[in-house]
């Protein structure tokens, strides 16, 4: 048997079927060019249509990326079926088999991710620009995509979060009202009146602009205190975290100076130490000391 002349035919069998599959191998490049910019015009088409709406920047980026999927897909089936005649989409999906199964599994993070992603974004709460706090994260959301969260810590450092993370865990948005209800403790020593200091309590509050006076604002006497009565004090403030903090500062201000003006004592804790009698010095020694000496 002549390996080298059935090894030449072959070569030249598999030259003459590249040879004929080339225009082929053409027609598919061209259609893959034209996927190209069928996706990139299909995109700039759905941006002019959102873009007379009100829909989120979250939505639109979803409504993109599905656009230019879809055109892909189908752009990717029509050039495999011109470059190989007997494929077809059907036996392809029936092809994939155990293999698609392991996929499946292997990429299953991903396919979470990517899920979690659409499902966030069809959702009307958590928008870019909101303070969230999810898994003692705390910061404001930059950008969704479709597998991942960004969010701008208060500290400035940016977390990249899991959109699994996101949609399985509870999430605070801090900043979805526009005001939040604050809150402090002040204790009042124990020989002070309590209806006073609760009327200084709440003219101070009232003179401080920030607090919005549309909402009521709680002075109550909430526990007996180991050195003081403590009053529960809160009040509706703007709900982005610096308005909340700055506001809070003004109250405990407000607070101190107006029990310090009215003589009330903010009271420290108190430690009492109690001490039992010392032994005298000059105490006679009994009978019993005197033989264990001995």
């Amino acid at each position: 048997m002549d390996y080298v002349a059935t090894l030449q035919k072959q070569i030249e069998s598999m030259g003459k079927g590249f040879m004929q599959s080339l225009p082929s191998l053409a027609i598919s490049l061209v259609i893959l060019l034209l996927t190209f910019v069928a996706a990139r015009f299909a995109v700039k088409i759905a941006d002019r249509i959102t873009g007379r709406t009100q829909i989120r920047a979250d939505l639109k980026q979803l409504l993109d990326t599905m656009v230019r999927l879809v055109i892909w897909i189908i752009g990717l089936l029509i050039a495999a079926t011109v470059a190989i005649p007997s494929f077809t989409p059907a036996g392809a999906f029936a092809g994939l088999g155990v293999g698609a199964l392991a996929i499946g599994f292997a990429f299953q993070d991903i396919f979470e991710n990517f899920l979690a992603g659409i499902l966030i974004m069809l959702r009307d709460k958590m928008n870019i620009g909101d303070v969230i706090e999810c898994e003692k994260i705390q910061g404001r959301v930059e950008r969704i995509t479709l597998r991942e969260t960004h969010v701008r810590q208060l500290s400035n450092e940016l977390t990249v979060m899991p959109n699994s993370m996101l949609f399985k865990n509870p999430v605070k948005i801090l900043t979805d009202a526009t005001i939040r209800r604050s809150e402090i403790i002040v204790g009042i020593s124990y020989d002070s009146d309590l209806d006073q200091a609760e009327a200084i309590i709440r003219g101070a509050l009232d003179g401080i602009e920030a607090i919005h006076k549309e909402r009521p604002i709680l002075v109550v006497a909430q526990e007996f205190n180991s050195s003081s009565v403590d009053f529960l004090v809160q009040w509706w403030a703007d709900s982005q975290p610096r308005d909340l903090r700055i506001t809070k500062s003004e109250v405990v201000k407000a607070v101190k100076r107006a029990l310090d003006e009215a003589g009330i004592e903010i009271p420290f804790p108190y430690v009492t130490n109690t001490f039992k009698e010392p032994l005298p010095l000059d105490r006679a020694p009994k009978p019993d000391d005197d033989r264990r000496a001995a």
